[in-house]
């Protein structure tokens, strides 16, 4: 620093002003500034310069899977929000959601010095309580049941999944069975409920949920099931990647989609327009989330206080395409 203060005529403490960004530097002096950086190959030190602040410009990210679509793409959006706000992130993947691990993952966090965490859990592990969070820490939950102890971010699963349900019912559907997600799945819990709240309210028959584990593989064992029920004319399946193999069962079947058999996704992946047909589903700002997690956690760092218990939910929309239709006079 003072090198560069030397080549550009100036104070180290105006070099240390242009380094971290500061305002009130006069725009013809901190063009001379930079012009001395680029010219002796200065780099600011990022590791003096946050035990000097207490500040690391990073934000942790815990999660169980990066398999699942919801929980990849929250953390591409979480990733491109924070590089927006300067901020890095780190990655921690849990192999099993114990209370030991998640500790074990807070613990790692403080030794790679991060700001705050978000904590993606797509289990009923805070929900039952069987996971808590150490005190005291900058965080996010992402997917998870537990507004009333910490700061929830989500989509709104059930609003979501009322939007598909009421779609084929207002298209002349009798009833809509549901192809769910696993059983330990908050989302998918979530999206069964209110499938199941939307059927009851309309008075309608509520079908036996087939379970699913979120892959195509399972929806397809699933789609071999109802092709052979004649009295399935409307399917609400928990996620695109198992409505892509349900879709492929029952053109195996010789069962058509719409004609004979309506499918309503959950997701909107962006291969969802190109399956045949083109998946109706309901669409998720995974962006959004990301956003709102990004900015929820930076509130408390830049406030330094701690975080406050609610639920923020992202809203949904559907999105329809050519996969549902009114059902065979």
């Amino acid at each position: 620093m003072a090198d560069v203060a030397r080549l550009a005529g100036v104070s180290s403490q105006t070099v240390s002003r242009v380094s971290n960004g500061h305002p009130g530097v006069i725009e013809a002096t901190r063009e001379q500034v930079l012009a001395a950086m680029r010219e002796l190959g200065y780099r600011p030190n990022s590791a003096a310069r946050a035990l000097r602040y207490g500040q690391f410009n990073t934000i942790g990210v815990i999660l169980f899977s990066l398999s699942s679509t919801g929980n990849s793409r929250t953390v591409e959006a979480i990733a491109t929000h924070a590089a927006a706000e300067g901020y890095a992130i780190t990655l921690i993947p849990i192999d099993v959601p114990t209370q030991d691990n998640v500790l074990g993952a807070f613990t790692r966090m403080g030794e790679l010095a991060v700001d705050a965490v978000i904590v993606i859990m797509e289990i009923h592990l805070l929900d039952a309580g069987t996971v808590q969070l150490p005190p005291g820490v900058h965080v996010v939950v992402v997917d998870s049941d537990a507004g009333d102890r910490y700061s929830v971010v989500d989509t709104d699963q059930a609003d979501g999944a009322r939007k598909a349900v009421r779609h084929l019912l207002d298209l002349g559907h009798r009833t809509v069975w549901h192809v769910a997600g696993p059983r330990t799945s908050y989302a998918g819990q979530r999206r069964t409920e209110a499938w199941r709240a939307v059927l009851e309210e309309a008075g309608r028959p509520v079908p036996q949920p087939l379970r699913g584990d979120w892959s195509a593989e399972s929806g397809y064992a699933a789609g071999l099931s109802l092709a052979d029920r004649p009295d399935c004319t409307a399917v609400f399946v928990a996620n695109d990647q198992m409505a892509l193999g349900l879709l492929r069962a029952l053109h195996e079947r010789g069962r058509s989609v719409p004609e004979d058999i309506s499918v309503v996704g959950f997701d909107d992946l962006p291969e969802a327009a190109f399956f045949v047909p083109p998946l109706t589903t309901v669409h998720q700002d995974f962006a959004e989330v990301g956003r709102r997690c990004v900015q929820n956690v930076l509130r408390q760092v830049r406030a330094q206080g701690g975080a406050r218990p609610g639920t923020d939910l992202v809203p949904t929309s559907l999105a329809i395409r050519r996969s549902t239709a009114p059902p065979r006079s």
